[in-house]
């Protein structure tokens, strides 16, 4: 999955209006950013295996640190906590926290069984949505819509830069989307990884929507 995590973090400024939006992609894609680090590190492993999987190329056989559930339990305490000592606000804290582990469990419904229940153990799972391509395309997409109607609903824009920049990165979200369905897969794991660090500059463009948006004023009942 990947604009579905991105639909969880644009949706998440509903309950969360202070939030700024580039942490909350930061911590609906956490376990992502982390995954090309422990690339790079040799710390997990990928591969390319052709056929395997009818949506990606990619054999996600070696990674229980960054994708395990119980690792993914861990590290959602523990940036919900880094949070918390940062801002001392619970309710803030907690919608973080939920929205790192969020990305285990959409992973879990799109997956075919390749989640480690935890490191060292040989059990994995995965409900395999990925199995049918339309499905996986119309679930994600449904999910990232609902995300910006979610977001529209408690943001607005400050000023025309806002309306561009925010429009613009969903243009490219959605144009991204459709290229990694069309391209053809890289013949090289290590340079996935590099491509993942990409997505930092993602959470820094969400980082500029946030100095031109607001949160709206809560609706009264005359309203």
């Amino acid at each position: 999955m990947f604009i579905g995590h991105f639909g969880v973090a644009l949706a998440a400024k509903k309950p969360g209006p202070s939030l700024k939006l580039g942490t909350l992609f930061i911590a609906a894609q956490f376990l992502d950013l982390l995954w090309p680090v422990l690339l790079i590190l040799g710390l997990e492993h990928t591969r390319i295996a052709p056929g395997g999987n009818p949506f990606t190329t990619l054999d996600f056989y070696d990674y229980p640190i960054s994708h395990s559930l119980v690792t993914s339990v861990g590290w959602s305490f523990v940036i919900g906590a880094l949070y918390y000592f940062r801002r001392r606000t619970w309710k803030e804290s907690f919608i973080i926290g939920c929205a790192v582990f969020s990305h285990w469990l959409l992973d879990f419904f799109t997956h075919l069984p390749d989640l480690p229940v935890a490191p060292g153990i040989n059990t994995f799972l995965g409900l395999g949505l990925w199995s049918s391509v339309p499905a996986t395309i119309i679930i994600e997409s449904a999910i990232f819509f609902t995300g910006i109607f979610f977001y529209l609903q408690t943001n607005k824009s400050k000023d025309k830069t806002g309306q561009y920049v925010f429009w613009g990165l969903i243009l490219f979200l959605i144009i991204t989307y459709i290229s990694s369905l069309l391209s053809p897969p890289l013949a090289d794991p290590r340079a996935i990884a590099y491509v993942g660090f990409a997505q930092w500059l993602l959470v820094a463009w969400a980082y500029w929507i946030d100095r031109h948006f607001q949160a709206k004023p809560p609706r009264t009942a005359a309203d």
